[in-house]
């Protein structure tokens, strides 16, 4: 886990219609500074699209998001994906997530996912979705409660708010499409995702 995720502070967490654009997406994610990419499970095409980078950009690590259920566990992991990201968490889920001795962060908001996750050992967390849930003041306000716990907050996030939740003591890095929207990978638009991802990858570096 902390030999991956060290010194991330932004996660393009992106969603690929065709395989095709996986790999132009990942270099132009690499040449802006960002070497992780979460691939979410949520087209028909993303299980080739995370085998693609995997085999082609070695110098990306790429995961699996969306991750809802053991099977997408197990297809994750045979696709190549060096880390899984789910925006809950299930006993069934997090026994598969462990097994499968990738890094694993399951999804947590309310205090009761908190402690449930504390217990399966987890003190890394996606906090989904991070606006709708009270954003950066939900945050603000679990930290003194759960001393030793970190979060990804995703889910409403953008160029100019980001920023706001690496200032928390408790996140460790942030997720978000913002860089990287669906539309601009569907229409290939390499360039403005470099530029926008070359914003994002300065983001809390000073």
């Amino acid at each position: 886990m902390h030999e991956i995720f060290q010194r991330t502070t932004v996660i393009p967490v992106v969603t690929v219609a065709r395989a095709a654009d996986a790999v132009p997406l990942g270099k132009a994610l690499l040449r802006a500074g960002l070497r992780l990419v979460e691939v979410t499970l949520r087209t028909p095409e993303s299980l080739a699209a995370i085998t693609a980078i995997a085999r082609e950009l070695p110098d990306m690590v790429v995961g699996a998001g969306t991750v809802l259920t053991p099977a997408d566990v197990t297809r994750a992991a045979e696709a190549g994906a060096r880390f899984l990201v789910s925006p809950g968490l299930t006993q069934d889920l997090v026994a598969a997530g462990l097994a499968c001795e990738l890094p694993y962060i399951p999804g947590a908001v309310t205090s009761s996912e908190i402690i449930a996750a504390r217990e399966h050992g987890f003190s890394l967390l996606k906090f989904f979705p991070a606006i709708a849930s009270g954003g950066t003041e939900a945050l603000r306000q679990l930290a003194p409660v759960f001393p030793g716990i970190a979060f990804c907050p995703t889910g409403g996030l953008n160029d100019g708010n980001a920023a706001d939740f690496l200032e928390l003591p408790n996140v460790a890095m942030v997720g978000g499409a913002w860089m990287a929207p669906a539309d601009a990978i569907a229409a290939g638009d390499w360039a403005g995702i470099e530029e926008k991802a070359r914003r994002a990858a300065r983001l809390g570096r000073g």
